[in-house]
């Protein structure tokens, strides 16, 4: 005799949220996001600091285990930046008990995937799916296109500013943007919209997309002002991550904020 699953009350009460309305918004949007995760940070100094200290944790950890494979540190540290958003996310919970008038406390946003585990799990793995092909592609373009032994970090960088390697510098970059705008572009506002709606994954990612392609130039200055943060955080001997990271993770909550439609009040 065949057995009917029932849905649990999470499922259905996600499977009842309407749409997200994606809205349109102003080219200067970014920096006034950007000046509002500055204003959280000020607001939330120990908990944002502590996310900063993990990013930094993470960042200088990858450069001393591969600094002479750089091979896999560039795969694995732009790895760490595909993921970031998932990695925001107390970050982004912080801001919204911010805006709640709630107090800022680390303890409870160390906890805050279990508010919808199931489809924080899915994006993550879409994620990841992404971030192992890009290893993968990032090693095919060392082994063909790269001419030279491998240098360290210092070194690599050191190329690039020299524009050495040109044949390679265009591939590799070139091909690293297509997967960065690729995650760019489902994870706008996936998250926040999963912490905050409980939304399920697929329609998470899809709103981002319509959010990209609605906004594409304010959305374009957004990502080049994320970029060049997390470069100078990087450039700073990851020690700018620190606040670097939790302005952005901040930042992102108001992003979200001013993107996507609130639900209706009942």
């Amino acid at each position: 005799m065949a057995q009917h699953n029932t849905p649990s009350d999470e499922e259905q009460a996600a499977a009842a949220l309407p749409f997200p309305t994606v809205r349109i918004i102003g080219v200067g949007a970014p920096f006034q996001w950007i000046a509002q995760g500055l204003s959280d940070l000020k607001a939330c100094p120990v908990a944002s600091l502590f996310y900063g200290f993990c990013f930094t944790a993470m960042g200088l950890l990858l450069t001393f285990v591969f600094e002479h494979a750089y091979q896999y540190t560039s795969a694995l540290t732009t790895g760490f930046l595909l993921l970031a958003p998932f990695l925001a996310m107390g970050l982004y919970e912080l801001s919204r008990r911010r805006e709640l008038g709630e107090k800022c406390a680390l303890v409870p946003t160390l906890t805050v995937w279990r508010r919808n585990a199931g489809n924080l799990a899915v994006f993550a793995a879409v994620l990841t799916v992404i971030f192992l092909i890009w290893a993968r592609a990032s090693l095919v373009i060392f082994a063909i296109f790269y001419t030279r032994e491998l240098p360290n970090l210092s070194g690599f960088l050191g190329q690039v500013l020299s524009f050495e390697n040109l044949d390679f510098l265009l591939v590799y970059f070139g091909v690293g943007l297509i997967f960065a705008l690729l995650v760019f572009a489902v994870s706008v506002v996936s998250i926040p919209l999963m912490l905050d709606r409980n939304q399920d994954a697929i329609t998470s990612m899809i709103a981002s997309i319509r959010a990209l392609a609605l906004n594409p130039l304010p959305l374009l200055i957004w990502a080049a002002l994320i970029v060049s943060l997390t470069i100078l955080g990087f450039l700073s001997f990851h020690l700018g991550l620190v606040v670097l990271m939790p302005i952005v993770g901040h930042a992102t909550w108001h992003a979200y904020r001013q993107l996507v439609e609130p639900l209706p009040r009942n």
